[in-house]
């Protein structure tokens, strides 16, 4: 008689956990300030505060928006401050920077937000195959997050897992 095969991975009590989850659903628009300067590198004020006066902003609404300049221009704070002013009515969220540290941005407010407190004591695997845009960092916040709790932490599959840390036995 044949014996029968059984699913270790299914029968574990090892919980997955999978940032992708925590994916803040909208539109990511990097909003570049060098095509509002003079030859794109002077900050001409008047001028900068006229566009910012006349820019359609509801084109932003529901989105997520990084201010940045992609040129080696110098821009003082005050101008992407200002943008942040037209823009707050209508975004989610703002940031100055690329597209990578908005996600970072948005990575770490969900992260601070999760409450892991189901997750005492457990063996947790972080799920390494992302579909969408999970930024680095995010994987060390999570680490901050669920180290404290968690009886052990690997990172992976559950059938090809890196153990990462294994709470220590009083």
């Amino acid at each position: 008689m044949a014996e029968e095969i059984l699913n270790r991975v299914a029968n574990s009590k090892l919980i997955t956990f999978n940032l992708e989850d925590y994916y803040p659903e909208g539109e990511r628009v990097l909003f570049d300030v060098k095509d509002w300067l003079l030859e794109g590198f002077v900050l001409r004020e008047s001028e900068f505060r006229e566009q910012a006066k006349n820019h359609d902003w509801s084109q932003y609404e529901g989105k997520f928006i990084a201010l940045t300049c992609s040129s080696d221009a110098i821009i003082p704070a005050w101008a992407f401050m200002l943008l942040a002013t037209y823009l707050q009515p209508y975004a989610k969220k703002i940031i100055t920077g690329d597209l990578e540290t908005l996600e970072t941005v948005l990575y770490t407010e969900a992260i601070l937000k999760m409450d892991v407190s189901d997750l005492q004591d457990k063996p947790v695997i972080v799920k390494g195959c992302a579909h969408k845009p999970v930024p680095k960092n995010a994987y060390l916040l999570l680490i901050e997050k669920l180290q404290p709790v968690v009886k052990s932490l690997m990172y992976g599959e559950a059938c090809s897992s890196v153990p990462l840390y294994k709470k220590p036995k009083n």
